[in-house]
């Protein structure tokens, strides 16, 4: 008989669980990053809607003899200061309310989205709010298109679209968690959560690619991505192992895992040595499941099966330890983060006097500091298995170094793109793993006996806390983004909130 060729010998030698765990892997990963390269162009486009030449402008109003003389001239100097109406003097609170528009809309949409999520096919919801979503983002750039300069346009397309969002991260965490067990759950979701600094990346380099000729595209393009991710979402996406036959848990799992969407767990090594009435390897015992169990899970999985369970309550998932202390953990770091997500490109702009497109690309270090943060934090909290304490010694790192961000990026290109990595990496670190390996956790936590289903519940909650957050983190930066621009208050309003994010975590995971 021949021999296999090396391709066919590398694909049988992954069983078809391990095959099915890697595609879904793959597919969430994909389908998330698609909804935050949509959230990115608004932070690059800024720098176009008012381009900064406001002090000729503020110039020109105390030349009052020049407004009599030359009002077209005013006029044209006007718009040479962006996308009316954000060229006037107050477009720091114009752009201001743009985000904060989409933010609020994005927390209380999050609350609603885990409750929704739990009672609805996770393949429909998704891919509703991808299209939805895709629609909401291009028509932001149709302003640019349609020639509108009516403020609430864009600051409708931001609520909607910031509503449509929420049905991304509570439907690929609730998949993610039900394909794969506790056991390496931080590792895996640290390189999973990846997803968020990608987008990022992506998202800001197609907003750059446009931004100075056709600033529309910017939000075009994207939104075509997300919608056309929906209709992957549609055909490919598996929400449970038991709907292709697979196992109930991933055989590499180590850990006792009990998932809340699931009747079936991991055998305990007292229970198996005392059923069977022998001794079993120490690892055996951890990988082999619970036969009986498992036999009437996947038996009842056409009928009763999981949907058969009852979703948990809103407030039956905040009784769960440490779902409201991980939830005032990330409101901290999440503010922070969003910040930089946000306002970053801008900043650099006026510290290093770029235009909109370096400053943009230049800004996507941060989302690489973040992916290298997220997989550390989760590698670590692994080997300690303690999540609360690597959240909150990042984020104690964290505090000072974004304290020196702002002083020290003012030394030269090099030093900011060294600050971008690291503080990258200290923030986005926790934060990434209280939304992913943390939130999987609490949704599988052992005081839901496995009578409920509570993931979605569970991270929509610890999410939308977040975003609540950013609500106030908008109007900090509209009392304090003056300052950030031009020296170190930000940086001390960083350092408080992120410093008392890590008093906020107790030992439950």
């Amino acid at each position: 008989m021949a021999q296999l060729p090396p391709g066919i010998r590398f694909i049988t030698s992954f069983s078809r669980d391990q095959w099915y765990r890697a595609f879904i892997f793959s597919l969430t990963f994909l389908l998330y990053a698609s909804f935050h390269l949509s959230r990115k162009p608004i932070s690059i486009v800024k720098g176009e809607l008012h381009k900064h030449c406001a002090s000729q402008v503020e110039l020109d109003s105390y030349k009052e003899y020049a407004a009599q003389i030359q009002p077209v001239k005013k006029s044209f100097n006007a718009s040479q200061c962006g996308w009316e109406p954000f060229d006037k003097s107050n477009y720091k609170q114009l752009l201001g309310a743009l985000d904060y528009s989409f933010l609020c809309a994005y927390a209380v949409g999050m609350y609603l989205s885990g409750l929704i999520g739990e009672r609805l096919p996770i393949r429909y919801y998704l891919t509703g709010g991808m299209l939805a979503s895709g629609l909401f983002t291009a028509m932001f750039g149709l302003g640019y298109f349609y020639n509108v300069h009516n403020l609430w346009f864009y600051i409708i397309a931001q609520i909607a679209n910031g509503l449509v969002q929420t049905t991304g991260w509570p439907s690929v965490v609730t998949c993610i968690g039900n394909w794969f067990g506790k056991g390496r759950r931080g590792l895996i979701m640290g390189v999973w959560n990846s997803h968020t600094s990608v987008g990022n990346i992506l998202g800001s380099l197609i907003a750059a690619y446009w931004v100075s000729t056709c600033w529309g595209l910017s939000f075009v393009v994207p939104g075509v991505i997300v919608a056309l991710m929906g209709v992957v979402c549609f055909l490919f996406l598996i929400e449970h192992p038991k709907d292709v036959s697979c196992s109930c848990t991933p055989s590499s799992s180590s850990k006792t895992f009990l998932n809340g969407s699931s009747r079936c767990r991991i055998q305990m090594p007292t229970l198996n040595a005392k059923e069977n009435g022998k001794p079993q390897d120490a690892e055996m015992q951890h990988l082999l499941p619970d036969s009986e169990n498992c036999s009437v899970s996947l038996s009842s999985s056409t009928g009763e099966g999981r949907h058969g369970t009852s979703a948990i309550s809103f407030l039956g998932a905040l009784r769960i330890p440490g779902v409201v202390e991980f939830s005032l953990c990330l409101l901290f770091a999440k503010l922070v983060s969003y910040t930089f997500l946000f306002w970053l490109p801008l900043y650099i702009t006026n510290v290093e006097h770029l235009d909109a497109k370096r400053a943009g690309d230049l800004s996507t270090l941060f989302d690489v500091g973040g992916i290298f943060g997220g997989i550390l934090a989760g590698l670590i909290s692994d080997r300690l298995e303690k999540r609360a304490s690597t959240c909150g010694m990042m984020l104690l790192l964290a505090a000072p170094t974004l304290y020196m961000f702002s002083a020290v990026s003012k030394m030269g290109l090099e030093a900011t793109v060294v600050m971008l990595l690291i503080s990258g990496a200290l923030v986005n670190g926790p934060y990434a793993l209280i939304t992913t390996a943390v939130s999987a956790d609490l949704g599988t936590h052992k005081s839901l006996k496995g009578n409920a289903r509570a993931l979605s519940t569970v991270t929509a909650i610890i999410d939308g806390t977040g975003s609540v957050v950013q609500r106030m983190d908008t109007c900090v930066q509209m009392l304090f983004l003056q300052g950030y621009l031009e020296g170190d208050l930000a940086s001390y309003v960083a350092f408080s909130f992120v410093t008392l994010g890590h008093f906020c975590v107790s030992e439950y995971v």
